[in-house]
């Protein structure tokens, strides 16, 4: 069992990802769906062999430990791609996504026009979110990718691991990856710090230390974007309060209040009557009325001001599977089966 005859396959077929199941041959994601691939079953024996040759003397440490891996290997002819490596019935496994071997544009990714506003601010955070598999890391790049092409800037980013390498267009850009060139978010965090950067991108805010270094990377002129998995705009400021203890909670609401500039929630969905996905984007964004209710602690709050917020790029999840909807992107069906609030989807899409 090859790894790069399995990725260039992959390729050849459009998968998004592949699934390495001992006992079952490789399977693909296609479209969203899982396709079975041509080929015998995978061996405990196959994924031994992969781990022996892709990975460093840190990252078998890592795994001896931690039984569960991240990593990215590269080869000629298939790019970049990310490995996750778990164990089930005490047998390690793998599942690996294939990155992007180019930057797509915005229409492409038929992200909305916002986006774009939110990769030109001078400083400030604005966090992605979504679940897995949402496209967080392919927005975050094609931001970076529009920085560097109008920004003289210097870009830092701390992956894990690394998935799309940007070269130099009017930007330096320094791209660091977990367990290569760092040990921990947190503490390669405040390293970039020192390292001159007007931008820094976190790969995930994953505890409180990287959360509140984040903030105050922010707070002190530059800008941070960073990935969450959340399930929806409003749960970023939730979830980055509430991993502070209680007596710390109001000031990380102020910290937080002085320095967002947008949230991005997206998932992709099945288009309708064709293969292939869509992006669908909740958006928040940080006007006054955002920030004093975030300070004063009432979340609850910003529903209102996304629904009545259009003029300033907010839109809801319910709004944007609406709009989806009325084009004829997706079916009624996953309109109505993901709103908050399907009811409303039924009497407007009456």
């Amino acid at each position: 069992m090859n790894i790069k005859t399995i990725l260039h396959s992959a390729r050849k077929h459009d998968a998004s990802d592949i699934h390495m199941l001992v006992g079952l041959p490789p399977m693909f994601r296609i479209h969203g769906e899982i396709v079975a691939a041509k080929g015998g079953a995978i061996t405990a024996e196959d994924v031994g062999q992969i781990l022996t040759e892709c990975l460093n003397t840190e990252q078998r440490t890592r795994l001896e430990k931690d039984w569960q891996l991240c990593f990215s290997v590269v080869m000629p002819d298939v790019g970049r791609s990310r490995i996750t490596v778990y164990k089930r019935n005490g047998l390690y496994e793998l599942s690996v996504r294939l990155s992007e071997q180019v930057v797509r544009t915005r229409a492409e990714l038929m992200l909305p026009p916002i986006i774009d506003e939110l990769a030109r601010k001078p400083n400030g955070l604005v966090v992605i979110t979504g679940p897995t598999g949402a496209g967080k890391t392919t927005t975050l790049h094609y931001m970076l990718d529009l920085m560097n092409a109008e920004r003289a800037a210097k870009i830092v980013t701390i992956e894990d691991p690394i998935e799309y390498v940007h070269a130099f267009k009017r930007s330096i850009v320094v791209q660091q990856e977990m367990l290569t060139d760092a040990k921990d978010f947190a503490t390669s965090l405040r390293h970039v710090l020192r390292q001159d950067p007007d931008v820094i991108a976190v790969g995930e805010m994953r505890d409180r230390d990287s959360i509140h270094t984040a903030l105050l990377a922010a707070e002190t002129g530059h800008l941070v974007i960073a990935t969450l998995h959340t399930p929806g705009a409003i749960d970023v400021v939730q979830r980055l309060v509430s991993a502070f203890p209680g007596g710390q909670q109001q000031e990380i609401q102020f910290l937080l209040a002085n320095v967002i500039q947008g949230v991005v929630a997206q998932q992709l969905l099945p288009r309708a009557g064709s293969k292939g996905r869509i992006v669908c984007c909740e958006l928040l964004i940080g006007t006054p009325a955002v920030r004093r209710h975030i300070r004063e602690g009432a979340a609850h709050q910003l529903i209102s001001e996304m629904q009545g917020g259009r003029k300033f790029g907010m839109v809801t999840l319910d709004h944007s599977l609406l709009d989806l909807y009325q084009r004829g992107e997706i079916s009624y069906d996953t309109a109505v089966s993901l709103a908050k609030s399907p009811e409303s989807i039924r009497v407007r899409a009456a």
